[in-house]
């Protein structure tokens, strides 16, 4: 039975590390065959709705490097069932993650939910564009609105990925979502407020 995600992470170090936690046999005997190899409908709208996500790399020298990437909902597009891409704006100016992935092209996305508690894992290979290789192509998937300056454009080719379980992601809420959720109470709130300046004005 093949589970791309797996296949990937689990390394000969990984493998006994599961056996000496007596886990070996949940990643070795598992049913059904799991490539998660193709992004569906599912994870297309999933990825379309996050305004972050974490991306992580590895130095020449070892070490492993995750960042922040964030803008308006949708940044990150799917481009078919096997391709990302999104603008990478201009930010401190380490360039960490531009250097890294240049020298080593393999990353790994961490997409979050935090609501819904629900989180997408990625394994990807990252190629960077240029800003004027393609103008259309960049014009397509630039925010204008965004207010920063696009630096370049990386394009992410899917290996495998994986959904977590729920465990320990503790639910937090944007501005826009604490807004949603609890519209109805503010607009309880403000039709209370206006009774109750009707009322003291009857009683003046």
């Amino acid at each position: 039975m093949t589970y791309g995600f797996m296949d990937i992470a689990i390394t000969p170090a990984v493998r006994r590390a599961q056996a000496e936690m007596g886990a070996d046999r949940l990643w070795s005997d598992f049913k059904g065959h799991r490539e998660f190899d193709r992004f569906s409908v599912r994870e297309a709208a999933f990825i379309e709705q996050r305004d972050s996500f974490y991306m992580a790399s590895v130095s020449e020298t070892g070490w492993p490097y995750v960042q922040h990437r964030g803008g308006h909902q949708g940044f990150l597009k799917v481009l078919d069932d096997r391709t990302l891409t999104f603008v990478d704006y201009r930010g401190n100016r380490q360039y960490i993650s531009t250097g890294n992935l240049a020298a080593n092209d393999r990353t790994c996305l961490f997409l979050m939910d935090y609501p819904a508690r629900t989180r997408l894992k990625i394994y990807a290979r990252a190629e960077k564009l240029a800003l004027d290789a393609d103008p259309a192509f960049t014009a397509s998937i630039t925010d204008r609105d965004y207010g920063a300056k696009a630096e370049r454009i990386f394009k992410l080719k899917l290996e495998a990925f994986d959904w977590n379980c729920p465990q320990h992601i503790e639910p937090r809420y944007t501005e826009s979502e604490f807004l949603a959720a609890s519209r109805h109470l503010l607009d309880k709130i403000a039709q209370l407020e206006q009774e109750n300046a009707s009322l003291r004005e009857r009683a003046e």
